[in-house]
């Protein structure tokens, strides 16, 4: 796998190309790919620009000093439902021909699975109480209900936190007499009272989301759409606050019960993290993805990702007759302004990123076009922290535990047991926390000047780990994580001292956030469409994971690109995406 993409930080003043991409993150170097693959244009007419000295945005795996496997610090898995990604992945296989195998992109990446754990060994520690995650299952198999330091309501007593959001799901959706009439089938409740299935496709969700309506006469909300209620709000009218407090403590994410839209987060709730789904990543790093598409965009004459570029503005009002938008770009490297001319523009940006560009120009102005500031403000930016730690030896496996993940309701919310290298035990953690409010909490300390100081180790020499001073996270930061793994823990186990770590904070700019949720009210049926075109006059599209209805995945980023291809490029759908699978609205 070539990660060494050749990236131009220099400039070309006065380049005139067909269609600019402002991103080099997935949904951006999917977009130059597909344009150029299909012929759509040769590869000197599509230009791939970004402020940032790597490509691959909020994607990036590295490998610690004294290990020889990767860590991820932004996304890190796929499910194997998502067809795009799983296929540029792992190849084409056509329908009837299981032996048949056809690559999609020139480099090689190697599947594997994402492994979460055994989780009769995983903890959960929540109020200062102890719990294996399977304890739940474990009572429930014995006809009894697991007692906790939650007071919930009686028939929400003894459900863990995965049964309880099906519960939610479950009676909000068949409280709607057109939703139990047409999808009843398929909204199944089990032989015992924890036991709820959804057999709910995305074109079904897509059909429930804008019209279920929230029928509960009790409640404040009673007749509301769903879509205009908060999670928060719902879940708190449905199991009591104290419900609300076990959901977002055992769920592990607060990101998941944040105030976000409600019709939104149920299919996200049953389907992308709820038990037995099935995860996988890259052996080559979780980044492999976007250098994969790279490559092959690369490999054409003419190709070119503009590198430490950032896009200032872009305009109508210029001198060139051939060319309808001129585009301002400082390179940093230089602090030099120049310019590209461009029939088309591709932003392949998140919020933030969006919201850094000059909004009084033609196409931002709120004064001239208030529909498109409105719906750019549709999606929450959700803060994430990472860290990843390198450890002597793998010391969780003194608890058995092998691979997954623990959760707490303590700042740090979660630890990922990331993998040992065999041929000297140094060993990774990710502590993975600094989602919503936990974000102050940790923002205080990785503001802070001293630095974790690495330690010398028997694979990996001084010098080695010097080199990773810049990403170093604080001192204090990593003295109050390991309080908490050991508090998470338990004194019966020796946690040594990490020897490095690497930090990374996706709330800094131009990234705004780790990733996004819509907000209540908006609707997202429309507003996804929109943003892949907001004005009809103009050949300037937005795409990426923030408008997407798989916010937070890899696999929304390319369902947006593909379908504004289709749409407004002419593409055809390639022969490798199945006739029948849904790309979303």
């Amino acid at each position: 796998m070539n990660k060494n993409t050749p990236l131009n930080s220099g400039m070309s003043p006065d380049l005139k190309i067909e269609t600019a991409i402002i991103g080099a993150g997935t949904s951006g170097l999917y977009t130059a790919y597909r344009l150029v693959t299909d012929k759509k244009h040769t590869a000197d007419q599509v230009q791939i620009f970004d402020m940032n000295s790597k490509l691959g945005g909020r994607l990036e795996s590295v490998v610690m000093p004294g290990m020889n496997f990767w860590g991820e610090l932004g996304g890190m898995r796929y499910l194997t439902s998502q067809k795009i990604v799983t296929t540029l992945i792992e190849g084409y296989v056509p329908p009837g021909e299981p032996g048949k195998h056809i690559p999609i992109l020139k480099d090689i990446m190697t599947p594997v699975p994402f492994p979460m754990g055994d989780p009769s060994k995983l903890l959960m520690y929540l109020r200062k109480e102890r719990f294996k995650q399977d304890d739940w299952n474990v009572a429930q198999a014995v006809d009894k209900k697991l007692p906790t330091r939650y007071y919930l309501n009686e028939n929400d007593f003894g459900f863990s936190s995965d049964q309880l959001f099906n519960k939610i799901i479950y009676d909000v959706l068949m409280a709607d007499p057109w939703v139990a009439e047409n999808f009843g089938k398929k909204i199944i409740k089990g032989s015992t009272i924890y036991d709820y299935s959804f057999e709910l496709d995305s074109r079904d969700w897509d059909d429930i989301k804008p019209k279920l309506v929230y029928n509960f006469p009790n409640s404040p909300y009673d007749k509301r759409k769903v879509n205009d209620l908060g999670f928060w709000n719902l879940i708190k009218d449905q199991v009591s606050q104290e419900g609300y407090e076990f959901l977002a403590n055992a769920g592990g994410y607060y990101s998941n019960t944040i105030n976000w839209n409600s019709a939104e987060a149920f299919p996200y709730m049953v389907g992308d993290f709820s038990a037995g789904t099935i995860y996988k990543t890259i052996e080559e790093g979780y980044d492999s993805i976007a250098y994969a598409l790279a490559n092959s965009y690369m490999d054409n004459e003419g190709a070119c990702i503009w590198s430490e570029n950032k896009l200032v503005t872009f305009t109508k009002e210029h001198s060139v007759k051939t060319h309808k938008y001129q585009l301002t770009f400082l390179n940093l490297k230089t602090n030099s302004i120049w310019h590209v001319y461009a029939n088309n523009i591709v932003l392949a940006m998140p919020r933030r990123s969006l919201e850094l560009l000059d909004q009084n120009n033609f196409f931002f102005n709120v004064n001239e076009n208030s529909v498109i500031n409105k719906n750019i403000r549709s999606v929450i930016m959700e803060p994430a922290f990472k860290i990843l730690m390198g450890f002597e030896y793998p010391w969780w496996k003194e608890l058995g535990i092998d691979s997954g993940h623990s959760i707490t309701d303590l700042p740090m919310r979660q630890c990922y047991y990331f993998g040992t290298d065999p041929e000297n035990q140094n060993s990774m953690l990710l502590g993975s926390y600094g989602d919503m409010e936990t974000e102050t909490f940790w923002k205080a300390l990785s503001d802070d000047k001293v630095l974790f100081e690495v330690k010398p180790n028997k694979s990996a020499s001084l010098k080695e780990l010097h080199q990773l001073n810049d990403v170093q996270a604080t001192k204090l930061m990593v003295g109050e994580l390991m309080n908490q793994l050991r508090e998470l823990h338990g004194a019966d186990v020796t946690i040594p001292e990490p020897y490095v770590t690497y930090f990374k904070d996706w709330t800094d700019d131009p990234f705004g956030a780790g990733y996004h949720a819509w907000k209540a009210g908006y609707s997202v049926k429309n507003v996804m469409p929109y943003m892949r075109k907001p004005d009809t006059n103009e050949q300037i599209h937005i795409c990426g994971e923030a408008y997407s209805d798989q916010q937070g995945w890899v696999e929304g980023a390319f369902c947006e690109a593909e379908k504004m291809l289709q749409e407004y490029f002419g593409l055809d759908r390639p022969f490798w995406i199945p006739e029948t699978y849904y790309l979303g609205w």
